[in-house]
């Protein structure tokens, strides 16, 4: 059975800047052998079917910003499985308002120039369902998408859920796992949410032989991964 290395929405460029090598840490000490992304890998703040911030970047100096995040995560995972999150989506959401036909939008790998990554709306992995979760809330969004499919799930999108949730029966065990995100709270593209009382939870998966673990990025004042320990191309100084 694979090793599963499963990374949180990080809609670049509005990502921690320790959230890249938080990964590689915690996949390289669990020996994974597979990479999957939840989704959401790029934010389109610019094409936000919401208002935008005046201040933010439009949409070619986001995109360009973003493109960079992706070639350095493609140098440490060029072969990773993607799961199409709702903001990957909203170019061709955006175009469907105005009668663009699907024909005229480029894919994600040419688009992103990610030749190694296969984006799909979902992926089943040893018996175990992965996707973003687009449309689901609350405080246990995997866990109820797990009881809907009867299956093991692990998803993401729901940026203040993470964790582990069981259920069992006289048959089988089965489990939710919400993922966790890498997103940059103080970055300009989360501003609407500066005075919510609840934040990201910032944390990565993995799934060994079909069991499920999840870990908490240590980002706080004086921890490893604090910001401060990062310069903005995401380097440990």
């Amino acid at each position: 059975m694979s090793k599963v290395g499963v990374i949180g929405d990080t809609h670049f460029p509005a990502t921690h800047p320790g959230y890249r090598s938080f990964c590689e840490d915690v996949f390289e000490k669990h020996d994974c052998d597979v990479f999957l992304h939840i989704g959401d890998v790029v934010d389109w703040h610019a094409i936000s079917m919401h208002e935008p911030e005046p201040d933010a970047d439009g949409a070619l100096a986001e995109y360009d910003n973003a493109k960079e995040h992706v070639a350095k995560w493609k140098r440490s995972f060029p072969d990773l499985l993607v799961c199409e999150g709702n903001h990957d989506a909203r170019i061709a959401r955006k175009a469907k308002t105005v009668n663009i036909p699907s024909r005229f939008l480029r894919d994600y790998n040419e688009l992103w120039e990610t030749p190694g990554w296969l984006w799909r709306p979902d992926h089943k992995i040893d018996g175990v369902y992965y996707l973003h979760g687009t449309g689901t809330s609350g405080k246990y969004p995997a866990m109820t998408t797990m009881e809907k499919m009867l299956m093991s799930t692990v998803q993401g999108h729901v940026h203040a859920a993470a964790g582990i949730w069981w259920r069992a029966n006289p048959e089988r065990r089965l489990f939710g796992m919400n993922v966790g995100t890498g997103v940059d709270d103080k970055h300009i593209a989360f501003k609407y949410g500066e005075n919510l009382k609840t934040r990201a939870i910032l944390s990565a998966g993995v799934v060994l032989d079909g069991t499920p673990m999840h870990f908490i990025m240590p980002c706080g004042e004086g921890e490893k991964y604090h910001r401060s320990r990062f310069n903005k191309k995401g380097k440990r100084k």
